[in-house]
């Protein structure tokens, strides 16, 4: 919580140049806006920034708490280059936003459009008229304040720390805080008169009418002159209030409503599935056990379904050691997405903590490489009895999913340094996270490994047939079904996914952390019943081969994300232009896909396994 005294000055602070139609970022002096008079400076930004594509810097602009400024001059720019034209004219069509942020707060603006209000952060570069170009040259800013009464004296120390040094008695002095932060933008043509002869932070005299002015529109040779005003308001708005303005998303009342009716819907479905599924098992059991051994023994040439395969239910898979891989990776990512989402929904990552969400995550991932490397070696011995090969199989483990994510990642960021866009990683970037995993995840994955081989092997309730059993013909292929599974967790998530995409791709601030854990345990579940279910029906069809079958059953839900992911891009995103934004939407899309199906698969495997453990050890046979 960040207090200022009277007249205390404020950091105004300038964040990349960003695009909806591009989704390349770009650094906020590439065009030729007024510098500091102390340089250009790199705000030091958390891991999560950085990959982002963040590029926070200092600003030409100065406020002082309370104190409001009019037609204040910044600077006139050098003739414009042919060059320097054609850029900014690109940036214009590509709709690029200028972000400036006061106090972390991110400048809004309000646009009416008929009736109706709309929100935006930023402003735009300029704007385009039917022959020419013109260029955004000043800004009217307004800073909410909320006042407190505060004893003692504070000293304000400008980078929003404050110092209070008590004063005794009944002195009392105010304190403020930034509760909001808006922008106008105007676009004028300053007189040449009035500012040939100003200094920087001089007022323009006679006061600038953004009305009553010519736009700024510009030709090569040109100069652009910018200038601000800021004024400040008092507001009862208090501190844990003031994201409130960037927090309403429009259509509030069908994303509440659309999200309740399909957790209703699919909560309702999947209940009547269980309780079938758990009735036909129960039954089959039951009749099964109430048979004396004699009579069993009979039956059991008679038998059909699940029970015939009890000598084969338990062999290996094929590529079991890859299963075993995917299985611990998916466990890891699963754990992550819970305890983040946990910690985001009571607030402990809050919007006002810029790339802390993302970091949170890599820091999670990288510590739960403890828990990749229990489940995967303990998986891996229990299906091959192998307890040498542990450490192989943990490093295995440990570089999966890493490794497929690092090759994405060095993909598209040669497409990103191809455009010269900040959202690059630099190379320092990619030492620290190859530093990061190779000092944490790979050591603590080793550790689980360690632990797994070290804890008692899971035993199998029935013994596994020399010869194995031949599988009849089956109604279905396996691949429809395994496809029609997919269709119900992707149910639980769609309506989800379109927010959460929304906020990645369209800049909407993402919030309803309390409704994605809801979503998240369904999916949970769901993801469970599902593979449960398919893994039944493959058994009742004498199909002992259920390990693949069940991981991808529930993971099948990656292929409707990714069909989803398309017709977001040819629907929502229509705008997106350029190769390198295309293959970048795609790239990040195909990983985040990924991730799903080993998350999924991993929760739907796990089930099936406790399932048919449960299901033949309550099976009374010899």
């Amino acid at each position: 919580m960040r207090k200022f005294a009277y007249k205390d000055p404020l950091t105004v602070m300038v964040n990349s140049l960003t695009s909806i139609e591009t989704e390349l970022p770009f650094g906020y002096y590439t065009l030729p806006y007024c510098k500091p008079q102390e340089g250009e400076k790199h705000i030091a930004e958390n891991l999560g920034e950085l990959l982002m594509g963040d590029r926070i810097e200092n600003s030409p602009y100065k406020f002082h708490m309370n104190v409001n400024q009019s037609s204040i001059f910044l600077c006139t720019t050098t003739r414009l280059s042919g060059e320097m034209v054609k850029m900014i004219k690109q940036r214009i069509n590509d709709i690029y936003q200028v972000n400036i942020m006061l106090d972390s707060l991110p400048a809004i603006r309000y646009i009416k459009a008929g009736d109706v209000q709309l929100r935006w952060t930023g402003f735009p570069v300029g704007f385009a008229t039917e022959n020419q170009y013109c260029i955004i040259n000043h800004l009217k800013f307004t800073v909410y304040v909320h006042e407190y009464q505060d004893t003692g004296t504070i000293i304000g120390t400008g980078d929003g720390l404050d110092v209070v040094v008590s004063g005794g008695g009944e002195n009392k002095s105010s304190a403020f805080q930034v509760v909001g932060f808006e922008v106008f933008p105007c676009s004028i043509r300053h007189p040449y008169n009035s500012i040939s002869k100003l200094g920087m932070y001089d007022k323009i005299i006679p006061p600038i009418d953004c009305e009553n002015l010519p736009q700024m529109c510009f030709k090569e040779g040109d100069q652009i002159t910018f200038s601000y005003d800021v004024n400040f308001v008092k507001s009862d708005i208090r501190w844990p209030s003031r994201w409130d303005a960037y927090l309403k998303m429009e259509g509030a009342r069908v994303h509440w409503f659309s999200i309740l009716n399909s957790l209703m819907v699919i909560t309702f479905l999947a209940g009547i599935v269980f309780v079938i599924f758990l009735r036909t098992v129960r039954r089959d059991l039951t009749k099964y056990e109430d048979l004396d051994k004699e009579t069993q023994a009979q039956m059991t040439e008679e038998l059909s379904g699940w029970k015939l395969v009890v000598g084969d239910v338990f062999r290996a898979p094929s590529h079991a050691k890859l299963l075993c891989i995917m299985v611990g990776n998916g466990v890891q990512i699963t754990g992550m997405a819970v305890v983040t989402i946990l910690f985001a929904a009571f607030g402990f990552m809050s919007p006002a903590a810029r790339g802390m969400l993302l970091t949170g995550m890599i820091i999670l991932y990288l510590f739960l490489g403890i828990l990749a490397g229990y489940v995967t070696v303990r998986l891996w011995v229990t299906l091959q009895s192998d307890f040498s090969s542990w450490r192989a199989l943990a490093w295995r483990v440990a570089c999966f999913f890493p490794g497929i994510s690092f090759a994405i990642l060095l993909v598209l960021n040669f497409l990103l340094w191809g455009s010269k866009s900040t959202g690059a990683m630099p190379i320092s970037l990619f030492f620290i996270l190859i530093s990061l995993w190779f000092c944490i995840s790979v050591p603590l994955t080793l550790l689980g490994g360690y632990f797994g081989v070290k804890a008692k092997p899971i035993e199998y309730p029935v013994r596994t047939n020399q010869i194995p059993r031949e599988i009849p013909r089956q109604k279905y292929p396996s691949w429809l079904l395994i496809l029609g599974a997919g269709t119900l967790p992707f149910g639980t998530l769609f309506i989800e996914l379109f927010f959460i995409m929304s906020s990645i791709w369209l800049g909407r601030v993402y919030y309803v952390f309390g409704f994605l854990l809801v979503v998240l345990l369904l999916l949970t579940v769901v993801c469970a019943e599902v593979s449960v279910v398919l893994t039944y029906m493959h058994l009742c069809a004498e199909d002992w081969r259920w390990w693949w079958k069940s991981f991808f059953a529930s993971g099948s839900v990656a292929i409707y994300v990714i069909l989803y992911a398309l017709n977001y891009l040819v629907f929502d995103l229509r705008s997106l232009s350029g190769s390198a934004s295309t293959a970048l939407y795609l790239g990040y899309s195909v990983l985040m896909a990924f991730s799903i199906m080993l998350a999924t698969g991993a929760v739907g495997f796990l089930m099936s396994f406790w399932f048919v453990h449960y299901l033949f050890s309550s099976v009374k046979i010899d």
